[in-house]
């Protein structure tokens, strides 16, 4: 039986930043996969450059079908965040005072490599119900291999494990995740003479000061699981003008917003939609364009889930929540109820010094066989 720090050199040796294919660590999923007695099928797609990326689903206890039904999936992303060149061991797994540093260490080769060391320990040929692992590409650019599964449904899932660090802390719900270019035109003039121009800057700066009202209203819209308990709102990116002595004839800035479940991304760009009406109400040459890239939905699984009740067994913890996006809302639209965990600190992600702690991730695989066994090996 390989050893799981075996498995996660392996993985961090690969490098699977998102802007590459990931053909490469798939490859070798497949290998480890097939050494295990799972079938695999890779479902490709290529992104917005022609770079080829692959899904891939491993089955045990079923085959593929038109109508494939597993009972649970272990579902982890095989793309990571770039790395300084500067970092040694991004692509080369060390071990000092119980952590494992490396590129993806613990988001979220971790728990592949758990994933695959507690496939190792169950007896297959056993399972009443069939399971399947799920290795998906692009979560780390907007959950797009995450997406492309909920597009083409290659099978239904009861329950799902979504592997991200949450230091093994079962979370039950997770926000939203929403993004928006929203571009203020103006007329550009001399800035000694304004009145022959519009500042599309001031006219940003007015319309921004709609939205801060606008976070003060949703505040108002509770669910008390998260913290905070309700959608946040945030301008973190803006430009605007050409010189100090020329007033902006463009201010464009970056909104995002984190919707708690089950609001709607929708329902803020509404708000917006009226904050733009009022001010052209009040300048009627106010010009304003909005361009929504990104809604990801969040989710939220019943405190009384089977599934939520074994892995609060299994780990001790109580179930939680979290403020940042995942890919367990895909897995919810493909069918199933979801539950986010794995080893490792999300604070520890993405940057260098990656890490995952020995103790956490030896303690997933436990988890991870635990459930498999108790979901898949039961009438």
């Amino acid at each position: 039986m390989k050893q799981i720090n075996e498995t996660l050199a392996e993985l961090v040796g690969i490098n699977s930043v998102s802007a590459h294919s990931n053909a490469e660590i798939v490859e070798y999923l497949e290998r480890c996969c097939d050494e295990l007695g799972l079938i695999t099928q890779r479902f490709p797609y290529r992104d917005e450059h022609g770079i080829e990326k692959i899904n891939l689903i491993a089955l045990a206890g079923t085959e593929f079908s038109d109508n494939t039904e597993v009972e649970l999936a272990l579902v982890g992303h095989t793309d990571t965040v770039p790395y300084d060149p500067h970092w040694t061991e991004a692509t080369h797994l060390t071990q000092r005072d119980g952590k494992l540093y490396g590129r993806g260490a613990c988001d979220t080769k971790g728990f592949i490599a758990a994933a695959l060391t507690a496939v190792e320990t169950v007896d297959l040929s056993q399972l009443k119900k069939p399971l399947a692992l799920i290795f998906t590409a692009d979560e780390e650019i907007g959950l797009r291999g995450a997406k492309q599964l909920v597009e083409e449904k290659p099978l239904r899932m009861r329950y799902s494990i979504v592997g991200e660090p949450t230091s093994l802390k079962p979370i039950r719900a997770g926000k939203g995740y929403s993004l928006a270019e929203v571009i203020v035109k103006g007329r550009e003039a001399h800035s000694a003479y304004p009145s022959l121009g519009a500042s599309a800057v001031f006219r940003a700066a007015r319309l921004i000061n709609r939205l801060e009202g606008i976070a003060t209203e949703l505040q108002s819209d509770e669910h008390h699981a998260f913290d905070p308990p309700y959608t946040t709102l945030n301008i973190g990116l803006i430009h605007g003008g050409s010189a100090k002595n020329v007033l902006a004839g463009e201010c464009r800035f970056t909104l995002e917003w984190r919707p708690v479940f089950p609001q709607h991304s929708a329902h803020l760009l509404n708000l917006l939609k009226a904050a733009i009406k009022e001010e052209m109400q009040a300048d009627p040459d106010f010009r304003c364009e909005v361009d929504a890239s990104r809604a990801d939905a969040g989710f939220e699984t019943p405190v009384d889930s089977p599934l939520i009740k074994l892995l609060e067994e299994a780990t001790g913890i109580q179930a939680g929540t979290v403020a940042f996006g995942t890919e367990a809302a895909q897995m919810m639209e493909i069918g199933s109820e979801a539950v986010v965990i794995g080893p490792g600190d999300i604070r520890e992600a993405h940057r260098t010094g990656e890490f995952v702690p020995v103790d956490e991730l030896e303690r997933c695989a436990e988890i991870l066989s635990k459930s498999i066994k108790q979901l898949c090996r039961k009438d």
